[in-house]
């Protein structure tokens, strides 16, 4: 995040907090690591299965002070910030792991702190003393992310962009009583608190049905639209974008001022204390994605999805820290951008999958103009809800996934109870995504995109020890993940 967005107020608040920071870094090593993640991607999941296998020494084989035997010992301890929810893990994995239903996605900040005991991989460090290392997992909503760029634009030039982007493609027809609101408006009238209202109540209308399921939009700000919390009904969540012309200048109690007042406190009230204290101290980053959501949505789904991932990543300044670094303004020295539901996929698609997601990275990375160093990419599911088989069909033998289709579900006509398994063919990603890419960029109406399964399945049934305990939660890639995450500090 550029410093210009931020004051040398700020600027002093930040840097004191990493100073603090470091001092208790120096008694106890630790490292916070930021877990977000664009609409219906898995932030919750993926943080109560890392804990829950790291607890009970799940399989992870690419971990590799884990595989090393040289964890000695994990612990959940007290989280720092007392003033930030915990991350109720015990819940979630209750939910996923003895009720088979997948918990409730992130609708605020939360901290979760586990500890790890272990031999530094050097016989000198050992000499000194046994090393520890203490994960603060800071998780947060992806929409929250996605605000971060308002910091750097006026009203002017936010209404300008959020209105020109929903009268393109699908937000055209989604946007269309908001925009004719909007239109009928006349922002130089004096400021009327209902009329306000009803455009704040119409423009997030429009967010939301951006936001559902059979749309799939990502790029969705301000995010506190659709996720208000205690803020809801208050002045700086009651604002619009407006159209004023390029020689229009707004007028001391005009709509268009008590608009651009209320936005500037959005920023200040909501934006700022986000990026202060939370967003700067972090040190490490997963961003988690549904791609196979967003092709399966469309081609406006991918270039939306795209266009959320630069937004993100202009967010981060990747990058190895110093002291000075640390002290002002740290940087986020990895960040891993995930593309989850792996689990979707037969084994031979994985693969393309993560180089999917990567093209999408490396076209975001490009827009910004940023360096790739200190970011990479994979596929993976923090539960695996499937297991791969395969089934004959006119003397072949096809790839399938088998799992348990959510009651709901419909596949083929044929509606599911939650109870009963299913074989379904994956489909199949294709080998070379720049394909993929040109015929989306190209505008044509008959776009073909590869037909993957969107079908949601039950968590898997876990067999139990005789304490009742299930020691692993099967996974694709978690301790790939893992590894890239902090296993170099556990070296």
């Amino acid at each position: 995040m550029p410093p210009s967005l931020t004051s040398l107020t700020d600027d002093a608040r930040i840097a004191l907090d990493n100073l603090a920071d470091r001092a208790s870094g120096l008694v106890n090593p630790t490292i916070r690591l930021g877990v977000t993640g664009l609409s219906r991607s898995g932030k919750t999941v993926f943080i109560s299965s890392l804990v829950h296998n790291l607890l009970h020494g799940g399989r992870l084989p690419l971990f590799e002070p884990m595989q090393s035997g040289r964890v000695s010992a994990v612990r959940l301890e007290q989280q720092p910030d007392d003033a930030v929810p915990r991350f109720q893990y015990e819940d979630h994995i209750r939910d996923l792991v003895k009720h088979r239903i997948w918990p409730e996605s992130t609708r605020a900040i939360s901290e979760l702190r586990i500890t790890l005991d272990y031999q530094s991989a050097s016989g000198w460090n050992r000499l000194f003393s046994p090393g520890r290392l203490s994960i603060d997992i800071v998780d947060y909503p992806g929409e929250w992310l996605l605000d971060l760029p308002l910091l750097g634009k006026d009203f002017r030039t936010f209404s300008e962009e959020t209105l020109a982007l929903a009268r393109t493609g699908i937000r055209a027809e989604l946007s269309r009583q908001w925009l004719s609101l909007t239109n009928s408006i006349d922002v130089e009238a004096p400021a009327d608190e209902m009329r306000a209202r009803e455009l704040a109540t119409a423009f997030a209308e429009y967010l939301k049905a951006c936001k559902a399921d059979d749309r799939s939009l990502s790029t969705l700000p301000p995010g506190r639209f659709l996720l208000p919390g205690d803020l809801e009904g208050s002045p700086a969540l009651t604002f619009a974008p407006l159209s004023l012309s390029l020689e229009g200048r707004s007028h001391k109690g005009s709509l268009w001022a008590m608009m651009e007042r209320r936005y500037e406190a959005y920023k200040s009230v909501v934006v700022k204390p986000f990026f202060r204290e939370h967003f700067s101290r972090i040190d490490r980053q997963i961003v988690l994605v549904d791609a196979l959501q967003a092709i399966n949505r469309g081609p406006e789904a991918v270039q939306d999805l795209e266009r959320a991932l630069t937004d993100v990543l202009a967010c981060f300044r990747p990058g190895t820290n110093s002291l000075l670094s640390s002290l002002l303004g740290r940087r986020i020295d990895r960040v891993l951008v995930a593309a989850t539901k792996a689990d979707h996929l037969h084994h031979e698609s994985h693969d393309r999958l993560d180089t999917l997601t990567r093209r999408l990275v490396d076209r975001a990375i490009q827009r910004i103009g940023m360096a790739g160093a200190g970011i990479d990419v994979m596929a993976l599911a923090s539960v695996r809800a499937t297991r791969e088989a395969t089934v004959k069909r006119d003397g072949q033998e096809l790839p399938v996934i088998v799992g348990t289709p959510m009651e709901g579900e419909t596949i083929a006509g044929e509606r599911f109870d939650g109870i009963r398994k299913t074989a379904v063919f994956p489909g199949d990603l294709p080998l070379d995504p720049e394909t993929l890419f040109e015929s989306i960029e190209s505008g044509s109406h008959e776009v073909s995109l590869p037909d993957v399964s969107v079908v949601r399945f039950r968590p898997p049934q876990l067999e139990e020890t005789g304490g009742g305990i299930k020691l692993s939660v099967p996974h694709i890639r978690l301790d790939r993940a893992m590894q890239f995450l902090f296993g170099d500090r556990l070296a």
